[in-house]
C-alpha cells in the first residue's frame, strides 16, 4: 500500500475505534490505526483467524480492532500514571 492509503486506512480505523473507546486527537487516532493495522495483523496471525473480507474494508477492519486495542491498553496505562500521582 501506498503512504496515502495507510493514512486513509489509519484515519477510518483509528476514528472508528475513537469513538467506540475515546480518542486521543484527530492525528493520535491516526498514528492509533496505522499501528492499529498492525498490531491487528499480529494478532490475527497469533489466533489463527482470517479476516471474513477482503480489500480495502477487511485492511480497515484489522486496522480497526488493533487499534480498539491499542486504545485500551492506552487508556489503562495512562489512567494508572493518573490514579499514581
Amino acid at each position: 500500500m501506498d503512504l496515502l492509503t495507510w493514512l486513509i486506512v489509519g484515519l477510518v480505523a483509528g476514528v472508528l475505534a475513537a469513538t467506540l473507546v475515546g480518542g486521543v486527537g484527530l492525528v493520535g487516532d491516526i498514528v492509533v490505526g496505522i499501528l492499529g493495522a498492525f498490531l491487528g495483523s499480529w494478532i490475527f496471525a497469533k489466533l489463527g483467524i482470517h479476516v471474513p473480507f477482503h480489500g480495502l474494508g477487511g485492511v480497515i477492519f484489522v486496522a480497526f480492532i488493533g487499534a480498539v486495542v491499542l486504545l485500551l491498553l492506552l487508556h489503562l496505562v495512562m489512567g494508572a500514571s493518573r490514579r499514581a500521582r
